[in-house]
C-alpha cells in the first residue's frame, strides 16, 4: 500500500492522487487502508518518512563507499544525484514537491521535507569541514542550494548537458573555499 501511495504521488502529485487511487492501484480494501492510515495526511506522513529513510540509505551507502575521503564522498554525491536527475521517471525533489504542495509548515509531510533539507544542509557542512575549508558553513549551505537547483533545472529543462555542469560547479566551489 506504501510503495503504491509512493508511486502515485511522486509520479502524479500528492493533491492529484484521491486514496480511491491509491485504493484501486494497491488492491487493498478502504477498511483495510484506514485501519494503516487514519487520514490521507497520514499516509502523506508515511510516504515522507519512507522517501526519507530511501534517501538517506542512498546517502549513506555512496559516502560509505569514500569513508576517510570528504572530497571524494562529495563528488560522488554529486555523481549520485547526476544519475538521480537523469532518470527518466526523475519527476524533482519529493521534498520540495511535498513542500511545494503543502506550504503549511505545520503539515506533517512537509515538516518531514523541512527535516530532511536542514538534514541536507547539516551533512554538507560536515562533509565542508572534514575538507578543511575556509568557510565550511557556506559551502555545505552553496552545495546544498546546488544540488537542490539541479532538481529543479532537470525538472524544467531536464538533466542534458547538467551532469557536467553540476560537478563542475560543485569543483569550482569547494576548490574555491579550501585554504
Amino acid at each position: 500500500m506504501i510503495e503504491t501511495a509512493i508511486e502515485l504521488f511522486y509520479q502524479e502529485g500528492i493533491r492529484a492522487i484521491g486514496i480511491d487511487a491509491v485504493i484501486a492501484r494497491s488492491g487493498v480494501s478502504k477498511s483495510s487502508l484506514y485501519r494503516t492510515f487514519a487520514s490521507k495526511d497520514d499516509l502523506i506522513a508515511a510516504f515522507a518518512e519512507e522517501q526519507n529513510r530511501r534517501f538517506w540509505q542512498w546517502w549513506d551507502e555512496i559516502t560509505n563507499r569514500h569513508a576517510g575521503a570528504p572530497r571524494k564522498q562529495i563528488e560522488a554525491l554529486f555523481d549520485g544525484v547526476a544519475d538521480l536527475i537523469a532518470n527518466p521517471q526523475f519527476r524533482g525533489c519529493p521534498f520540495i514537491n511535498l513542500a511545494t504542495e503543502f506550504p503549511d509548515r505545520q503539515h506533517l509531510g512537509t515538516a518531514i521535507a523541512r527535516t530532511n533539507k536542514r538534514e541536507m544542509r547539516e551533512r554538507l557542512r560536515a562533509l565542508a569541514r572534514a575538507l578543511c575549508v575556509r568557510n565550511p558553513d557556506r559551502l555545505g549551505n552553496q552545495l546544498a542550494l546546488l544540488i537542490d537547483g539541479a532538481y529543479g533545472h532537470a525538472v524544467t529543462l531536464g538533466p542534458d548537458g547538467l551532469r557536467r555542469e553540476l560537478i563542475d560547479t560543485a569543483t569550482v566551489l569547494i576548490d574555491a573555499q579550501l585554504r
